[in-house]
């Protein structure tokens, strides 16, 4: 047997109560710092949520000093494997929610659907009363998403709610029950509990979202089509978390499939085909200068920091 890729990479979240944030923001950004571990973690008063990676040593004492907040010790995280360090830095950031959808009236902690567990999934989605909705941003779910799914075609989680409202009665035609998913668990948690509050009843969402799907269930019985956008420079993976195909517009930050890369609108690090007409001459002068220096960061054995993607989900 072959040895694992070197770095672990783990992503995580919890909603539970903080009074205090910025208190345990130095703590945990030190600990983290020092045993070499690099990401984003995002604190705000309803809980954590990020993205790390490192050795396994540093891993397992991040992930022992995160469960060691108030109300993690029960955390849950999903994780795979990188064969070079995905991040750049170590950044904790302090946060009015750890995934924002701009609802304050709305309790992941309280008022939620009910769990499904990725191997019970395909039966709940191939139920005729059910409507599927990927709450994912249109960027992501061009990439990959369940068939049957429907788009909301949103571009900000902020866009959800009124999404959700404005088209509720044709979603729920005939369908009796209503089953979201996203990339890692959290942002359908908060949806779910949106349309709970809105008075569904019957709401269910994907425990540990598509990550854990693509970890779990096998491919061959898979009702996933494409592959699953990340926060990080892998871009996308596939079944088995395996390293998907698709890259990342330095200019944009939207990702760009095999077929993006062939068009003559795609130059690595200056643009790409859903960018393009909406950049000039200068921005786009500007980018190849930018790509230069990381080329020549990188033959010297350096950092660049400028691609380090924002955790987002």
């Amino acid at each position: 047997m072959s040895d694992p890729l070197p770095i672990r990479v783990v992503a995580l979240y919890r909603f539970t109560s903080f009074a205090d944030p910025a208190a345990l923001r130095g703590p945990l950004a030190h600990t983290c710092c020092s045993l070499g571990a690099k990401g984003t973690l995002l604190l705000a008063p309803e809980g954590i949520n990020g993205t790390i990676a490192g050795t396994d040593a540093a891993i397992d004492g991040a992930l022992a000093a995160i469960r060691a907040l108030p109300g993690c010790a029960e955390l849950e995280h999903k994780e795979s494997r990188a064969a070079t360090m995905p991040f750049h830095r170590m950044k904790v950031r302090l946060k009015q929610e750890i995934v924002t959808m701009g609802e304050p009236e709305v309790d992941p902690v309280g008022q939620v659907g009910a769990y499904v567990a990725p191997e019970e999934w395909n039966d709940l989605i191939a139920d005729p009363e059910v409507v599927l909705i990927d709450t994912r941003n249109a960027y992501e779910v061009a990439v990959g998403t369940f068939e049957g799914a429907v788009d909301p075609q949103t571009e900000s989680f902020r866009d959800f709610p009124r999404w959700f409202r404005e088209h509720r009665d044709e979603l729920l035609a005939g369908k009796s029950k209503v089953a979201m998913f996203c990339t890692g668990g959290i942002r359908c948690e908060k949806a779910t509990a949106l349309l709970r509050a809105e008075g569904v009843d019957e709401v269910y969402h994907l425990k540990g979202g598509i990550l854990k799907y693509l970890e779990t269930v096998p491919e061959k019985d898979s009702r996933w089509n494409g592959e699953c956008f990340v926060f990080d420079q892998r871009v996308a993976v596939g079944h088995g978390l395996a390293p998907g195909s698709h890259a990342l517009c330095h200019a944009c930050r939207m990702p760009v499939s095999v077929a993006d890369r062939a068009s003559p609108l795609f130059e690595e690090g200056v643009s790409c085909p859903a960018c393009y007409h909406q950049r000039s001459d200068e921005d786009r002068a500007r980018y190849a200068e930018r790509h230069r220096q990381e080329k020549l960061a990188g033959a010297r054995g350096q950092e660049h920091v400028g691609a380090t993607i924002a955790v987002r989900d």
